[in-house]
């Protein structure tokens, strides 16, 4: 999956590496800020049984 990705990417390996670390901040940031919050509620793991 990873390799049709990268065939995917356009420019040579700079463009690539570079847009490669974007779209892995984008995903983190939509995870951090969106998902997590969203999940922790609904997640009980800090709570005793």
């Amino acid at each position: 999956m990873y390799g049709f990705l990268w065939r995917r990417l356009p420019g040579g390996i700079v463009v690539r590496l570079v847009v490669t670390l974007l779209l892995a901040g984008l995903a983190a940031g939509l995870l951090w800020y969106v998902v997590f919050p969203w999940l922790a509620p609904r997640v009980p793991i800090d709570q005793p049984w």
